[in-house]
């Protein structure tokens, strides 16, 4: 079977960014990451657009690295 993309549920997602499902809807919203709308209640994010639009890497940070340098604030994620 050929590969084939994978789309999340808002609760997945949440629960992968460690975040409210209603963080997930507000900042689809607001655009601040790609989903797809198949129903005016239907949502689905693809994982990699949404990393990319949050700039999140899909590798581990190296271990010298500070947990604040490595992470948005939540104020930061949602400003603007």
């Amino acid at each position: 079977m050929p590969d084939r993309e994978e789309f999340l549920t808002a609760k997945q997602l949440a629960e992968i960014l460690q975040v409210s499902e209603s963080t997930v809807r507000r900042l689809a919203a607001k655009r601040r990451i790609p989903s797809v709308r198949l129903t005016p209640r239907i949502i689905r994010f693809h994982l990699d657009a949404v990393r990319e639009a949050l700039d999140v890497p899909c590798i581990s940070a190296p271990h010298d690295l500070q947990s604040e340098d490595a992470q948005l604030s939540f104020e930061e994620l949602l400003s603007s």
